[in-house]
């Protein structure tokens, strides 16, 4: 009966016309599944049923369907929040933007490294930075006011920070590293700070400086300076 089954499903899938937007949400299930490493022109066309060949018709390129997923993804930002201040305004986003990023924890790294490899933003990212500057813009910015904001703001728009540095957990102890002791003898300040700061082991991501609360506590001061600096 199971294999029954999967016949029947593999024909629904072939039956079913395939489209652009077909095409990338399943490269974003197979994604959440299984990493966007693992994430292949073959898999896809195997999960939705058609040769590899019929693809391309969609998306010319890996680099094409990774910017496809990207638009997909903040197709998910909630739209902005109407008859509110733009302070609120921009909070409500970005944090909508970071529980996307939660629902799909591979895609910051897409996003972070496709922005660096295009000339421009996708132009979902593109409508979504437009919106937001219109919510600074509304909420009396000056354009010199609005870049700088942008600046400062950066990743955090699009729900991420970058960190200095990588302390997720499950990560390989470094082989070379001098003993804990050593380590603390010779950055005292780094290992008191070590030691002294704890974070909230429920936290959605984890362990770390890129839980939600030091994410919010970094947005909110942000937003409270640059509503200092409006007239």
């Amino acid at each position: 009966m199971a294999e029954i089954s999967r016949q029947a499903d593999a024909v629904h899938r072939t039956r079913t016309p395939l489209s652009r937007q077909r095409v990338l949400s399943a490269a974003v299930a197979l994604a959440d599944a299984g990493g966007v490493d693992a994430l292949s022109m073959r898999k896809l066309a195997q999960e939705l049923g058609v040769v590899p060949m019929a693809l391309y018709k969609h998306v010319a390129h890996k680099n094409e369907l990774l910017d496809g997923m990207i638009d997909v993804l903040v197709g998910e930002i909630d739209p902005p929040v109407a008859d509110t201040d733009w302070k609120t305004a921009v909070r409500l986003r970005v944090l909508s933007a970071r529980r996307m990023l939660l629902r799909h924890p591979w895609a910051s790294g897409i996003i972070e490294a496709r922005m660096k490899a295009r000339a421009a933003p996708t132009p979902a990212v593109l409508a979504y930075l437009d919106s937001m500057i219109g919510i600074f813009r509304a909420g009396g910015f000056s354009v010199g006011l609005v870049h700088h904001a942008m600046h400062v703001m950066g990743s955090r728009l699009l729900g991420f920070s970058q960190e200095l540095f990588d302390d997720a957990p499950g990560r390989e102890p470094d082989p070379d590293a001098p003993p804990p002791e050593e380590m603390a003898a010779r950055y005292p300040h780094i290992a008191e700070l070590a030691s002294a700061v704890a974070h909230d082991a429920g936290s959605v991501v984890g362990s770390g400086c890129d839980d939600q609360y030091e994410f919010e506590f970094a947005l909110d001061l942000t937003l409270d300076g640059l509503a200092r600096l409006l007239p």
